[in-house]
């Protein structure tokens, strides 16, 4: 459980090499004690436990009563506690801090109406010096030992050891054990066989299976099997080395299946094909998941040597069972680290899934936490990923009165990433979804602060993995549960949760989806997803419901004021006749509102796009979000996907040089108009695709352009939309832009203008680029309202990319005013010196 263990030593191990470090002497007869101290390698956990054996059940009047004598001695001491194991775990005693360089005392009374354990638990601290001793311990004649679990066949080899020396977990297979080795059954049939080569007399002892010849005559796969097992706790994990060497190109397969003991075998946790190198010292190391198992169970190895003899081996070696306990101080000492992890070293206090169909790896070389490291991913271009999810599961957490915040980072990268969930599992089985993000969102990292509400019970997160493709990258890094409510997000999509915002007036502003409002006048779809499941604010402002200038007003939580100008960005729907006004408004904590935006004319079913810049000279304030009734019939008001932007809006106009994300465009996520997304990288942080080493607008390997990428995994003639946001009636807008096709490319680009919900008006059809970089620009003429749509159309191979991607709305490509009205530049709006200065254009 703890790599930190208490050791059985004397004075003269610890006070003649240190006196700071320990007891100068133990407490009865100048002999030995246990002592915990932090280790030569430096402090890896800072618990440790020991217990005693299974007592059986005690009453008031015939309590069980520990003795115990204590020496916990400077700033490494970090405390003691006594717990009582049953069904459950009970803290019954805790003696905390440093109580000087003497031995004290301790006495425990324990009642108990089932068999249990007492467990003995130190803290310690990375300190300069001391540590913990514990001596003279007693336990009066009530503590009664249980009956002999070594005669019990359900405790044998259930990862925990029960008996004197664990010798009911000695011959289970884990090589960590003196006779582990030996506890694995060869149970070929065939003409390979698994034996066992054991080296005792050697300075380095060498022990490994390895497959070899047998006389049988079936061409079956060599087995070799565990005695029964388990069950297992949630995190248990087999790991080994492995080695398939010699002079063929192709030595033999090798993989692990676990046989249940009422479900029979299942399919292979885990394979390998081929060699790992000519040398017989090439050795991999693996670690395949066993999880979760609450029957009895085998684990067994399987080979097929493609050759035998001396120059081509099959072997397997170091297997260990981690984290396989299914007891309470397992799980319940675990969950009080925490659920911080960077996975340099491993999962930490998350576990997979095994219900599921595939599971997170550990990839080096692209992280969060160093640039170097680890961080954990679910890589849709592995060729050997099957199914539809994967999920890591937190281990199980106590109940708490107040919201915690789990904060980690994560990447949705590649043209179909899916879906990233986080959800919450309570102790009945219910799952809640806390956060949901889905298609491409870059090739870099996002920090996210996910809300997990207060519990009566104990529970469990889940981070999962929906994938709708095979081309794409879903990543997590440096994940912390945090013992404080979250900071006010800077993304609210709705789903799950509605991020702190509250409703006030008439009428309330509620979360809906397409198949609840729509039948009643609100959206059919969200704007996350595009699909009637997903979530949004509403509020009906028909005259049954707000009536004619009722007014209800949907607030977000207050925000911090900044120094610097920040941008809020927003997508809004108006349905129906006469649908009332919507107004957005920046409230100060102190001081009148500022309105930023307003709009009251019916839409249509379509969600459109509003930004605005903020600025509140370090003054707190909140957004609000106001609908105010117009007097129609079976009208709404809807809001969804508000994110706040640490740096000014882009002004209509401007240059979108992706550096700062897409600047209004998005990907269309309707999976009727299109199946993939337009994704932004860099070629300093590229490894996957073959994009152009360097940008258009910085000229540098760090500059972000956009990139569509062709794959022979997927499909040809899938398709990618990137859509502007909506633009009024034109008689003539000039979009410019870069692109990059190399000739080795098929791909195409087609420029679309859109108007209603799926009208198309092709403007441009780019099929060939000369140089690395080449500018393209087309004059657009409209009617009515539009939006421009770059489509990406996938071929065999290539890339296609875009950078300083501009429309100039009310001038064409020749410079000349053609929409006089759209071209003025709106004055800046100066409210109040001491409280907002607001930059709004109409």
């Amino acid at each position: 459980i703890s790599n930190l263990h208490w050791t059985r030593t004397s004075q003269n191990n610890i006070s003649t090499t240190d006196p700071l470090k320990g007891p100068g002497r133990d407490h009865s007869t100048n002999s030995h004690f246990l002592y915990v101290t932090v280790p030569e390698g430096g402090l890896k956990h800072d618990w440790a436990a020991f217990q005693s054996p299974l007592l059986e059940p005690t009453n008031s009047t015939h309590p069980c009563k520990l003795v115990m004598y204590t020496h916990q001695f400077g700033p490494r001491a970090g405390g003691l506690s006594v717990l009582v194991a049953s069904y459950k775990i009970v803290p019954v005693w805790e003696r905390g801090g440093d109580l000087g360089d003497l031995w004290v005392k301790a006495e425990v009374e324990v009642v108990a109406n089932t068999t249990f354990k007492i467990l003995v638990v130190a803290a310690i601290r990375d300190a300069e010096y001391g540590g913990i001793g514990v001596d003279s311990l007693r336990l009066s004649p009530g503590c009664v030992r249980s009956s002999d679990p070594c005669i019990e066949s359900s405790k044998m080899c259930d990862f925990a050891p029960d008996c004197s020396e664990s010798a009911d977990e000695d011959k289970c297979g884990d090589f960590s054990y003196d006779k582990g080795s030996s506890g694995w059954t060869d149970r070929s049939i065939g003409s390979q066989a698994w034996k066992l080569h054991k080296n005792s007399n050697s300075i380095a002892k060498e022990e490994y299976l390895y497959v070899s010849g047998a006389p049988g005559q079936q061409l079956t796969d060599a087995q070799c099997r565990t005695p029964p097992l388990g069950p297992s706790g949630p995190a248990c994990s087999l790991s080994f080395s492995y080695a398939l060497t010699g002079a063929p190109d192709h030595i033999g397969d090798l993989s692990v299946r676990l046989i249940d003991s009422l479900r029979g075998q299942l399919p292979k946790l885990w394979e390998f094909s081929g060699k790992t190198g000519p040398e017989e010292t090439a050795w991999r190391r693996a670690e395949v998941t066993v999880g979760d198992r609450r029957h009895r169970f085998q684990l067994a190895f399987e080979a097929r040597a493609a050759t035998l003899g001396l120059n081509a081996t099959v072997r397997v070696k170091d297997v260990r069972f981690s984290r396989c306990s299914t007891a309470p101080l397992y799980s319940i000492l675990w969950s009080h680290a925490g659920l911080a992890c960077n996975f340099e070293d491993g999962l930490c206090d998350w576990y997979q899934d095994h219900s599921d169909n595939f599971d997170w790896t550990l990839l080096p070389g692209m992280d969060h936490t160093i640039g170097t490291g680890k961080s954990l991913v679910v890589d849709l271009w592995d060729p050997s990923l099957r199914g539809g999810s994967g999920r890591l599961l937190s281990f199980p957490q106590q109940a708490f009165p107040t919201d915690r915040c789990l904060a980690f980072y994560y990447k949705l990268y590649g043209s179909q990433t899916g879906v990233l969930n986080v959800k919450l599992t309570d102790s009945y089985g219910h799952e809640v979804l806390l956060w949901t993000r889905s298609g491409a969102h870059g090739n870099f990292w996002h920090e996210e602060h996910c809300t997990v509400p207060y519990q009566l019970s104990n529970f469990q997160l889940v981070f999962e993995v929906l994938r709708w493709g095979f081309d794409g990258r879903v990543a997590i890094d440096d994940v912390a549960l945090l013992e404080r409510p979250c900071a006010v997000p800077r993304l609210c999509s709705f789903e799950g949760q509605v991020c702190g915002y509250t409703s006030s007036g008439a009428v309330r502003w509620g979360q809906r989806n397409g198949l609840a409002a729509a039948p009643t006048g609100g959206p059919k779809a969200d704007h996350t997803l595009e699909t009637e499941m997903g979530y949004y604010m509403m509020v009906y402002s028909g005259v049954d419901d707000l009536g004619l200038d009722g007014l209800s007003t949907l607030s977000s939580p207050v925000q911090p004021g900044s120094s610097g100008t920040q941008c809020v960005h927003f997508w809004y729907h108006m349905g129906g006749e006469h649908p009332g006004l919507f107004s957005v408004y920046m409230k100060p904590v102190t001081g009148d509102r500022v309105k930023l935006f307003s709009n009251n004319l019916d839409q249509g079913d379509v969600w459109r796009h509003g930004n605005a810049n903020i600025s509140s000279n370090l003054v707190d304030w909140q957004l609000e979000f106001e609908a105010v009734g117009g007097g129609g019939k079976d009208t709404s008001v809807a809001v969804d996907d508000v994110s706040l932007l640490a740096h000014p809006c882009e002004s209509e106009g401007s240059k979108c040089t992706l550096e700062q994300g897409l600047c209004g465009w998005s990907n269309t996520n309707h999976l009727d108009r299109d199946k993939l997304d337009w994704d932004i990288t860099s070629g300093e942080t590229e490894t996957h695709y073959p994009v152009p080493m360097h940008d258009h607008t910085l000229g540098t390997e760090r500059g972000h352009f956009l990139f569509f990428p062709s794959s022979s995994r997927t499909p040809a003639n899938q398709n990618a939309r990137l859509v502007s946001a909506h633009l009024p009636p034109t008689k003539g807008t000039c979009l410019r832009f870069w692109a990059h096709r190399p000739s080795s490319a098929d791909n195409v680009l087609t420029v679309w203008r859109l108007t209603g919900v799926n009208s198309l008006y092709q403007l441009l059809k780019v099929e060939a680029v000369e140089g690395t970089w080449a500018p393209f620009k087309i004059s657009i003429t409209s009617t009515e309202s539009y939006q421009i749509v770059l489509e990406g159309v996938r071929g065999s191979a290539g890339v296609l990319a875009l950078d300083d991607i501009q429309y100039t709305v009310g001038t064409d490509c020749d410079g000349r005013v053609t929409d006089p009205q759209r071209s003025l530049l709106q004055p800046i709006l100066l409210i109040s010196e001491g409280f907002i200065r607001l930059f709004h254009k109409q």
